[in-house]
């Protein structure tokens, strides 16, 4: 079933609409480089045709390893100009870890800049490679051949397969129907963007928070500015030269940029509305930036899996700040408790979520996708979120913590136990646990409790972070006698991290 909402529409449709309405108005900027609307469908088209040449079909999906830049947004859209999903992948894995994610993906085609070329030059890809610098000797001269499939066919068809960033072995890719991103697009039209808005983003193009916000941008036709590498200064810079309407951004971003000393120097008049999602907002964080940053502030919560989503519109419930908001239209949320029955106002229990927009399922894991599954007694399907909630009276709902000890910094999951299985590796380590200490930077950062006599932290700490992506990496290492356990010998996680006797800045 399509999403509520207008009336489904192909994303080569929407490009062509905007080159020949709007040739010359800015549809990419990133740095030095800039496509006109013109420009970027012209760019996707080729990339479409080029990719009919080689023989992807639509239902595959071209991997992409690459930093932000504006090819990567014309790879992107012109996959699927041609109904050809994209698996973006994040360069801050591991070169194994990415190696699996392509061969997951099935890709026949990976795409890559020059820097993440050489971070994976020893690996055995399958998918043949294709620099980014030099794509205009990849690229075919005419227009791509008409994609014969029906909408009603299309829309079940992935359009993404979106991967984790840290995880062991092969990481799970969570695929987006066309169904579901199109729910995501009449979202977008719905709080502002369109010709005449600029959406200014910071986050990596392989992120769904980045996707959710910039491709509504670019559906509706307006213009996406990307800052490849944030920085929280550059940020208003680039929003005040620019106008920038809406932005996306996670809560570190956030205060980063609240913190700085200038804030009031610069021009944000233009800002009709910014988002925030993919971790904790501290509720102090909103009202500063509801006093001082024009332009109203919705908080997002959910999972890249779908399933089920809330928003909390700040500036209309300055009350409510505590709370991650109501459900979106559409979505069903429940709060289950352990023996399965519904939640009243107040009491906690996992948050399950029944929407449009949800994913197919994980590619290749149809035991992990029925893991994730909640069936409704009329036979619906719930996705289970792994968080712990409360609902009040009003029906805002206030998130209690999360059944899993996923960690979050920075916007990024890290899951613990990957940490654990590296450290664990180590000759002189005995036992060992990884929780999530409070940092006023990151939000949260990974620091890992080991029982080892005699070692060295900082060696351990090395050791550790040699062998784990960018941002799996410990921020510190501190030694115990042992570690707290249950009586059936379950790490207790909540009183280790009331040990934690540092500082995370």
């Amino acid at each position: 079933m399509m999403a509520d909402g207008p009336e489904f529409q192909r994303i080569g449709d929407l490009i062509a609409r905007h080159a020949a309405e709007r040739p010359d108005a800015p549809a990419v900027t990133v740095g030095d480089s800039r496509y006109t609307w013109a420009e970027l469908a012209d760019r996707a088209g080729r990339v479409a045709a080029s990719l009919q040449r080689d023989g992807v079909k639509p239902g595959q999906a071209i991997a992409i390893i690459s930093h932000t830049n504006a090819d990567y947004v014309a790879l992107y859209l012109g996959a699927l100009v041609a109904g050809i999903a994209v698996a973006p992948m994040p360069p801050s894995a591991t070169p194994e870890q990415l190696e699996a994610m392509v061969s997951d993906s099935a890709a026949p085609i990976l795409f890559l800049d020059a820097a993440n070329a050489e971070a994976v030059a020893g690996r055995a890809f399958a998918a043949r490679r294709i620099a980014i610098e030099a794509l205009d000797d990849w690229l075919a001269d005419g227009p791509p051949a008409p994609v014969t499939l029906s909408d009603a066919e299309l829309i079940s068809l992935p359009f993404n397969i979106i991967y984790s960033s840290g995880t062991t072995g092969t990481p799970k890719g969570i695929v987006h129907s066309w169904n579901m991103r199109w729910a995501h697009l009449v979202g977008g039209a719905a709080v502002g963007y369109g010709p005449d808005s600029v959406c200014l983003l910071a986050t990596p193009l392989y992120s769904n928070t980045t996707l959710v916000a910039a491709l509504p941008a670019l559906a509706w036709g307006g213009h996406l500015v990307l800052q490849p590498k944030f920085d929280a200064r550059g940020f208003l810079e680039l929003a005040q030269k620019f106008g920038a309407t809406h932005s996306m951004l996670v809560p570190v971003q956030y205060r980063r940029i609240m913190d700085l000393a200038d804030f009031e120097a610069f021009d944000l008049g233009s800002y009709r509305m910014k988002f925030c999602t993919s971790a904790p907002f501290a509720a102090d964080l909103k009202a500063d930036i509801l006093a001082r940053w024009p332009g109203g502030l919705i908080e997002y919560w959910g999972m890249t899996e779908g399933g089920g989503g809330t928003a909390l519109v700040a500036h209309e419930h300055p009350t409510k700040l505590h709370t991650i908001g109501r459900p979106f239209p559409n979505v069903e949320l429940k709060i289950v408790k352990e023996d399965g029955t519904e939640a009243a106002p107040g009491e906690v229990g996992e948050m399950i979520g029944f929407s449009p927009a949800t994913m197919s399922g994980y590619a290749n894991r149809p035991e992990a996708t029925r893991a994730t599954q909640w069936q409704h007694p009329d036979g619906r399907i719930f996705i289970r979120t792994g968080d712990l909630a409360r609902r009040d009276e009003d029906g805002f709902i206030e998130l209690m913590g999360r059944a899993k000890d996923m960690i979050i910094s920075g916007g990024f999951n890290i899951y613990p136990i990957d940490i654990e299985q590296v450290l664990a590796e180590h000759p002189h380590v005995l036992d060992v646990a990884v929780v999530g200490i409070p940092s006023r930077a990151w939000g949260e950062s990974p620091v890992a409790f080991v029982v080892a006599p005699g070692a060295d932290p900082q060696e351990l700490k090395e050791f550790t972070n040699a062998r784990v992506g960018k941002v799996q990496r410990l921020a510190a290492v501190q030694l115990v006698d042992e570690l707290p356990r249950s009586a059936i010998g379950k790490i207790l996680k909540r009183e280790i991290r009331d040990q934690w006797q540092g500082e995370i800045p």
